[in-house]
């Protein structure tokens, strides 16, 4: 009689193989060499390095050069791919429902003036209040959280941002690619709670409410703390002369004065910020204007409510003095454990940049010094797909930890750790690649030749058409008293 928990494995360790099957289908050029470069990643020793010293690991079984001259002619049918990811099973919530998340990473390629559309990169410094602009490949990536402590999550779509693209159209159009699939796999049936999507402040919530309307999606964004938002309009008397307002009282992020009674109060201690303090106000709406994301809107522009949350806790692990946290909810008429459960979502969100960091210095995804944008996309898609694979995974491989380190269970191992025992698994694990045929490299270019056909240089455009820039004169000061944002 199988037990459960072989039963279990067994199910996982099927999962993981057709995944892989199907990953090979996607590969419909150099697919042996960009299949095993996969594997190679998966299995190398530490962090990856470089490409050629993937050839070293003995998953792979071609020559030095092989990994580069995959990426730079092999193909992968990204939309099948994408169709892959959406049909493993997927991280729910407490209540059963999906949480998304969406980010934008960058690879920065400062250096390099031979590849071609490169953009302009905000990134942040190590002192307070320090950026800049670095000339990269931005990329936005859409994952799906888990519930809990944990720093897993589910990749499901990446996009890089071209020179003159929209950043809120790329995200909408993501987005609504991920949810159809997402549908037509089964993931969300009618009569299933909403999809919700979390973003960060970077992105406008309203607006992306209003554009996904028609989805079975709610939309959790961070707001400023200088936002200034608007109340429903009142009754108006009868008798009263002229036009009927469209905006009610303010309520300014940071005028307390201006909130009034909220509509649910919840009072928690967390393991890691201690007490906190959670209050929502209902039914709150910006006043957005015919610019920017709104400049082509035909008609008066909608009145978009939601729930206003706002998170107070009294300490943060790094020591820092905790700033409230402001969430903007795209639902209206929220109880208290819908509240509790948009704001415990929001903290999930973090666990996206757990997931750049390990495709970044474990997995090597920055580290190939790639010429082409579209080179750069098939890496970055074969690094999607490992991470994917080390995820359906968990349940598999042994913890092979370190002296130093302690003992975890299975469901609690990071990427990094699961990461060690693949290569213990790969062999019971379905392996479509085709042995390689022996060949002679070619004679290149003779010594001493120079070359006669130089790479072309290319310029930096901006980051997407949505960004501004500031006049050339001007000062990067801060006054005192900032204006709050008014408007949307």
């Amino acid at each position: 009689m199988i037990s459960v928990h072989h039963a279990r494995d067994a199910g996982a360790s099927g999962e993981l193989s057709v995944f892989r099957q199907e990953f090979y289908r996607c590969l419909t050029r150099r697919a042996d060499a960009l299949f095993e470069l996969a594997d190679a990643v998966l299995c190398a020793d530490g962090p990856v390095r470089s490409v050629a010293e993937l050839s070293l690991a003995g998953e792979h079984r071609r020559g030095h050069g092989s990994g580069y001259a995959a990426l730079a002619r092999g193909r992968v049918e990204v939309n099948r791919l994408r169709t892959a990811l959406t049909s493993v099973s997927l991280p729910r919530a407490a209540d059963g429902r999906l949480v998304l998340a969406v980010d934008v990473t960058c690879w920065l390629r400062p250096e390099a003036h031979t590849c071609p559309q490169r953009v302009l990169c905000h990134t942040y410094g190590r002192g307070k209040d320090q950026h800049m602009m670095v000339p990269g490949w931005p990329y936005s990536v859409v994952v799906a959280l888990e519930a809990g402590r944990s720093s897993w999550t589910a990749p499901l779509d990446a996009v890089r941002l071209a020179p003159g693209d929209n950043a809120a159209s790329v995200t909408a159009r993501q987005i609504r690619g991920v949810v159809d699939r997402l549908t037509a796999a089964g993931h969300w049936r009618p009569g299933d709670p909403h999809i919700l999507l979390v973003a960060d402040a970077g992105y406008d919530g309203p607006r992306l409410a209003h554009v996904l309307a028609d989805l079975p999606i709610t939309v959790l964004v961070r707001m400023r703390t200088d936002r200034v938002l608007h109340r429903p309009v009142p009754p108006q008397p009868p008798g009263t002369m002229g036009r009927p307002r469209r905006h009610g009282d303010e309520f300014a992020f940071g005028d307390p004065n201006t909130w009034g009674e909220p509509d649910v109060v919840t009072d928690t201690t967390t393991r890691l910020y201690g007490p906190a303090l959670i209050r929502a106000w209902d039914r709150l709406h910006p006043r957005l204007t015919h610019r920017i994301a709104w400049a082509g809107h035909n008609g008066a522009l909608p009145i978009i409510e939601g729930t206003v949350i706002r998170l107070q806790v009294q300490r943060l692990p790094s020591g820092a003095i905790p700033k409230p946290v402001w969430l903007w909810h795209s639902g209206t008429g929220l109880d208290q454990a819908e509240v509790d459960l948009a704001w415990q979502a929001f903290l999930r969100r973090f666990d996206i940049e757990h997931t750049f960091r390990m495709l970044k210095q474990t997995l090597g995804w920055t580290t190939p010094k790639l010429r082409s944008p579209e080179a750069a996309d098939r890496w970055t898609w074969l690094l999607i797909t490992a991470y994917t694979q080390l995820r359906l995974t968990r349940d598999l491989t042994a913890d092979l930890r370190r002296p130093w380190e302690k003992p975890r269970p299975a469901q609690r191992l990071t990427p990094a750790r699961v990461r060690r025992g693949f290569r213990n698994l790969r062999p019971q694990l379905t392996c479509p690649a085709g042995v390689p045929k022996p060949s002679r490299p070619g004679p290149g270019r003779s010594a001493g030749t120079p070359n006669h056909r130089p790479a072309p240089r290319h310029d930096v455009h901006t980051v997407t058409s949505t960004n501004t820039r500031k006049p050339k004169h001007s000062k990067n000061t801060k006054t005192s008293t900032p204006r709050p944002r008014r408007t949307g």
